[in-house]
């Protein structure tokens, strides 16, 4: 099992290389381009005593969320073919997630401590990133510890809903998905998300994301019940 766990992971990272180059190449242009605008216009932005604001972090989770939904399709029945059980399957899947969501993490915390000394040296006033971490503590493993939880919950979510369409097809996959949408509208007639929001909003803290990781080990663990019997024909 460990030598097929590895021989997974090292197919999962090889896979991945190039939507990673792709991904973090317009993600750092994108960033440098509004570096330089906000220079350009620092007079203007200053005048109107507004910023010029950044969100690294919005796309990694975007990212990850479409590998957790995509990995369903490329991965498993190709890992499958190659012989793997399912029971590595799934633990390969597991810490590839976490291995991606925190490798990312700690990219994006390098990027933006460079990129803030670089604004302080330059006398960037007016150029500022905008980060969760933000609403609590904003300190470097905060933001590490954030960015992995946000990240990981997403991929496995995604990562849910991908093996319900793949188990189920597209009808099965609708049906659940309009099942949760049905208890979501009930749950706001009955005002139960409002008073969860509200929850959330009073007790923010860390513990929050703490808790939010582990309803991610949860929710990956309840997808064993899929993965175990799952084949390499989509239903659709």
């Amino acid at each position: 099992m460990g030598r097929q766990i590895k021989g997974l992971l090292y197919f999962f990272v090889m896979d991945i290389r190039y939507s990673l180059m792709i991904f973090w190449t317009i993600l750092i242009s994108l960033l440098a381009v509004s570096l330089a605008i906000s220079h350009f216009l620092e007079s203007a932005i200053a005048s109107g005593s507004g910023v010029f604001t950044f969100v690294l972090t919005g796309p990694i989770y975007v990212y990850c969320a479409i590998i957790g939904f995509l990995t369903v399709r490329d991965y498993i029945p190709y890992s499958l073919k190659l012989g793997a059980t399912r029971k590595s399957i799934f633990v390969s899947i597991g810490i590839f997630f976490f291995g991606l969501a925190f490798a990312k993490s700690v990219a994006a915390t390098i990027i933006q401590a460079a990129v803030e000394k670089g604004v302080d040296l330059f006398g960037m006033k007016y150029f500022i990133f905008l980060h969760p971490a933000q609403l609590l503590t904003d300190t470097w493993y905060n933001r590490l510890i954030i960015d992995t939880s946000i990240s990981f919950f997403f991929a496995v979510l995604l990562f849910l809903i991908g093996l319900i369409f793949y188990r189920f097809g597209l009808a099965g996959g609708g049906s659940a998905l309009g099942i949760v949408g049905i208890l979501l509208l009930i749950g706001l007639a009955k005002g139960w998300v409002f008073d969860f929001a509200k929850h959330v909003f009073t007790t923010f803290d860390m513990v929050f994301f703490a808790q939010l990781f582990g309803v991610a080990l949860v929710i990956y663990a309840v997808t064993f019940v899929l993965v175990r019997k799952i084949s390499i024909f989509k239903v659709k």
